[in-house]
């Protein structure tokens, strides 16, 4: 059974709507499965579903055309998409560029931006990673030079999840060098500067790299040679977007966590469901033996605890609390969801022994998509470096 708590009427809506719109395409599940897992297309009809029930203006103020239910709507909604065995990262990525532009932007930008993000008719990738920078974003070398009403850019960035499909990316670059802050004295965290840049400008150029794991999408390697973004597309000051980068990352990690919660049922009910069936030695259903029973027990109960932190974190979020804090549940509740994940698929999978690995049970599929959340969007190593320093208040470690 899914998890029940005393909700309220707006909560109880939320999942109903998911649950509506999962009914919805339940017939055509096997077309959404090869479509997104085997042919790496964009479930468009699902995003637009999600866009016409609110859910993509979760955080948008009224003003804006958003429904301002919060960040906790979106995290249940992510949740009970997961139950039924569906998530994407652009639902992510886009909430994640929504609220930076919210809580950084101008207000020509607030009503350019976030009434097409609204009606789903902007999909926003992210571009932070670099070969030669990997976690250590303070590293970054992609460089922008102010050009009268313009940036221009160059540089490279990796795993850039969904750039073909995406209108525009939150583009992290430098306005000022590493080696220039160096020299100036300045702080490590000085320098940054974020645009929301069009995936189509002119001097960008994408090449596909062969990964698995991302649903629906493929992940891409950006070479930016002189690419011209808009003065207007500047999000924040000039040199001063590491704080507009940092106080828009929580979301991502909550709602990625939300939703492999919500994967996590998924397959253990899937194995549940074989496991009251499935009779070998003596015609007792293989659910009755404790050595089938116990590994999916000790899952059930370690995802009721991932779920509650999931919550605290996205309640805090709501409350407007610092970022520092915020981040500490969130990164938490992302390390958490990524063991839980991995933990329930395989669990999952011996449950159902040869099947496990068949397409047609389905399980298989998401053995590559939630080891991927240990390694993104944030690694297990680099969280564990984040308690250890901030919240143990233990020497920095690297």
């Amino acid at each position: 059974m899914a998890f029940e708590f005393e909700m309220t009427d707006e909560q109880k809506m939320i999942r109903d709507t998911v649950k509506g719109m999962v009914k919805k395409i339940e017939p055509r599940r096997e077309e959404f499965r090869r479509m997104v897992m085997d042919e790496k297309k964009f479930p468009q009809e699902l995003w637009d579903m999600f866009a016409d029930a609110g859910f993509l203006g979760a955080l948008v103020p009224e003003e804006y055309g958003g429904t301002d239910m919060g960040l906790m709507a979106m995290a249940m909604a992510l949740e009970e998409m997961g139950c039924h065995g569906f998530g994407n990262a652009f639902f992510i990525l886009t909430t994640m560029a929504t609220m930076c532009t919210l809580k950084n932007g101008t207000e020509e930008q607030k009503r350019r931006f976030l009434p097409r993000i609204v009606r789903g008719d902007m999909k926003i990738a992210f571009a932070l990673t670099e070969p030669d920078a990997g976690s250590n974003t303070f590293r970054i070398s992609t460089l922008a030079k102010k050009d009268g009403g313009a940036y221009r850019v160059t540089g490279q960035k990796v795993f850039i999840t969904g750039a073909d499909v995406a209108d525009a990316m939150l583009l992290v670059t430098r306005t000022t060098s590493v080696d220039e802050c160096i020299k100036q004295g300045m702080p490590k965290a000085y320098g940054f500067s974020l645009f929301i840049a069009p995936t189509k400008a002119k001097g960008l150029e994408m090449k596909p790299i062969p990964t698995r794991g991302i649903e629906g999408m493929r992940q891409f390697t950006l070479y930016m040679e002189d690419m011209e973004v808009s003065a207007d597309d500047l999000i924040g000051q000039e040199n001063m977007g590491s704080m507009a980068l940092f106080n828009s990352l929580n979301p991502e990690r909550i709602l990625a966590a939300a939703n492999t919660v919500g994967l996590s049922e998924h397959v253990i009910q899937k194995a549940c469901e074989y496991a009251r069936e499935r009779r070998v030695f003596g015609g007792k259903p293989i659910g009755s033996h404790q050595a089938i029973q116990h590994p999916l027990a000790e899952c059930k109960i370690e995802q009721e605890a991932v779920r509650l932190l999931v919550y605290k974190a996205a309640t805090m979020f709501d409350a407007d609390a610092h970022p520092g804090q915020v981040g500490i549940y969130a990164n938490m509740a992302k390390y958490l969801a990524a063991e839980l994940g991995i933990k329930a698929v395989d669990r999952a999978m011996e449950t159902l022994g040869g099947y496990g690995f068949s397409e047609e049970y389905g399980i298989i599929y998401y053995h590559d998509v939630v080891r991927l959340l240990k390694t993104a969007p944030i690694s297990k190593e680099m969280i564990l470096n984040f308690v250890g320093e901030h919240v143990l208040n233990l020497p920095r470690s690297y």
